[in-house]
């Protein structure tokens, strides 16, 4: 099995599909990686030889993935929280930031609702 900055790729899957477990690569970079090493994008993981692999790490080593992305992205979002940003204050309030509506469908954000005590009808 080929593992590339810590990451065990998916065997069973073709070295394009498999490329994007690693944080930072999509579909369309993990093709310009398999092109630039002259790896053929239907080969799968599981049967990559050791230059392939080789050539591979050299390649994903040339772009900002795993760690070194997360690090950047968190302290992008640190950013617009201290700046007090449109951002940062939905990142803080824990709302979700790209304009999407709350009334209805933010529950991956929100979490479930909350429960609201009732108040008690009046007998008469």
């Amino acid at each position: 099995m080929a593992r590339i900055k810590n990451i065990e790729l998916p065997g069973e899957k073709h070295i394009n599909i498999s490329l994007t477990a690693i944080y930072g690569i999509g579909r369309s970079l993990a093709n310009k990686i398999c092109d630039n090493a002259g790896v053929e994008r239907s080969k799968k993981a599981k049967d990559l030889t050791n230059e392939e692999v080789t050539a591979l790490r050299k390649e994903v080593d040339k772009e900002t993935t795993e760690g070194d992305l997360r690090r950047e992205v968190q302290l992008n979002i640190k950013n617009k929280m201290e700046i007090n940003s449109y951002q940062g204050t939905r990142h803080k309030k824990g709302l979700p930031v790209h304009g999407q509506r709350t009334s209805r469908n933010a529950h991956t954000r929100k979490g479930r609702g909350k429960v609201v005590a009732n108040k008690k009808k009046a007998t008469k």
